[in-house]
């Protein structure tokens, strides 16, 4: 099928980007030099639906380095960069996605993508493993597996394996240690007031910041909001991630009670209804509400459209709510992601560790699909270990090693 973009004449500026990230990428880079030598996807279909921007164009392009017919979508309907898609299709790929599609043309791109009968997937927050579980059965016998980039995508997956659903492999990314521990903490923590600072052009220091939900983005986003000036607060409901939010000095309270004092709002715990029409009623004035889960359901839109008696656009990628009491409350990139919908997403350096990952699982689920059924794995170790030796040594940093004395004491139980 003929790629489905918004315009083809935008590809320079696609092109640019796509360089720029690639310069800040050693690892996908290395990666791109393998692949092109041994081929490891030649002859194989892939479909890719993940944010689509420059990053995910230059994994897209080192798949197809290593012989991958790829097709590439998006991942949320805001965040596909047009220029970005444009320069893919100009280099050969097959691509279905532009900004801003409506939830009807946002569905038609993902079935768009999976028409040429992909056998590995890379998906990122499941809507790809959806349409195939639903709409697009009949192209269920093409898969072998693939691989999951979020953690709202392996909450639908596990779901998906409790309930015998899944029909394929999937390996989940987010949980190696190369990924959460950087990609969601610091490329969260930096990306999301990426976003909200460009948008708002309004200082940090000295607000009340309200982060909902302390898993490794919260603890990113809210280790960010410490170093720009704000007063933390977290709302949390596992009592463990309660309790590291309080060792690490914030404020913890129900968000009944953070409704009243933030500033600004930000949810990122994968779950739906985290504020809701109860909280918008007792919200200061000029609140900015943002979302960092991977859907727009933290944020309740509908409830505060129901609420609300006035609303017009307060700037860019900024829609005011006014209440019946006169206050407005704001809201940042429609509710969905504020790193993506208002701004560039992770840096380069934070995605060339994700996405060596990604490419390294898909090639990894290639070789060994074979008997696995429909199962959510994790990233193999030695995977995990080469993308961060990878990464060690594109920094030209070095460490100390064992020697074989020590790993003998290591690997004994009668040491004294």
């Amino acid at each position: 099928m003929k790629s489905v973009i918004r315009d083809l004449s935008l590809a320079p500026g696609g092109h640019q980007k796509i360089e720029w990230v690639k310069k800040n990428m050693p690892l996908l880079r290395s990666l791109e030099q393998e692949f092109a030598q041994t081929k490891p996807f030649a002859g194989v279909k892939i479909t890719v639906s993940v944010h689509l921007e420059a990053k995910t164009a230059y994994l897209a392009k080192v798949l197809v380095a290593g012989g991958g017919e790829v097709a590439v979508t998006g991942s949320n309907p805001l965040s596909t960069q047009d220029d970005v898609a444009a320069a893919l299709v100009e280099d050969g790929l097959n691509v279905y996605a532009w900004y801003n599609s409506t939830a009807d043309e946002y569905a038609g791109h993902i079935e768009a993508s999976l028409s040429q009968g992909s056998s590995i997937i890379i998906d990122d927050g499941g809507d790809l493993v959806t349409m195939l579980h639903t709409k697009r059965t009949d192209l269920l016998p093409h898969v072998f597996g693939g691989c999951e980039e979020t953690t709202t995508g392996i909450v639908r997956l596990v779901a998906m394996e409790k309930a015998g659903a899944l029909k394929f492999p999937m390996i989940a990314v987010n949980n190696a240690q190369s990924k959460y521990l950087f990609d969601n903490r610091y490329g969260t923590g930096q990306s999301v007031w990426d976003g909200i600072n460009r948008t708002t052009n309004l200082i940090t220091a000295g607000k009340s910041v309200v982060v909902a939900g302390y898993g490794w983005c919260g603890k990113g986003i809210a280790m960010r909001a410490k170093g720009l000036g704000a007063k933390v607060i977290v709302t949390e409901v596992d009592p463990i991630k309660s309790m590291e939010a309080v060792m690490d000095g914030f404020t913890l309270l129900p968000m009944a009670e953070a409704a009243k004092l933030g500033d600004v709002f930000i949810t990122a715990t994968g779950c739906n209804r985290v504020i809701f029409s109860d909280h918008f009623k007792v919200m200061k004035d000029g609140a900015i509400l943002c979302n960092a889960g991977h859907f727009d359901c933290e944020v309740c839109i509908p409830e505060l459209e129901t609420l609300a008696v006035e609303t017009k656009a307060a700037r860019a990628n900024i829609m005011g709510y006014k209440m019946p009491d006169g206050r407005w409350l704001n809201v940042l990139g429609e509710g969905r992601l504020v790193n993506l919908a208002c701004g560039d997403g992770h840096p380069a350096e934070i995605m060339d560790l994700s996405f060596a990952l990604q490419a390294l699982s898909a090639k990894h689920m290639l070789e060994n699909h074979k008997g696995l059924g429909g199962k959510v794995l994790g990233v193999p170790e030695e995977i995990d270990r080469r993308v961060a030796q990878m990464k060690l040594d594109a920094w030209n940093v070095k460490t100390d090693t064992l020697t074989p004395a020590q790993e003998q004491y290591l690997g004994s139980w009668n040491n004294g």
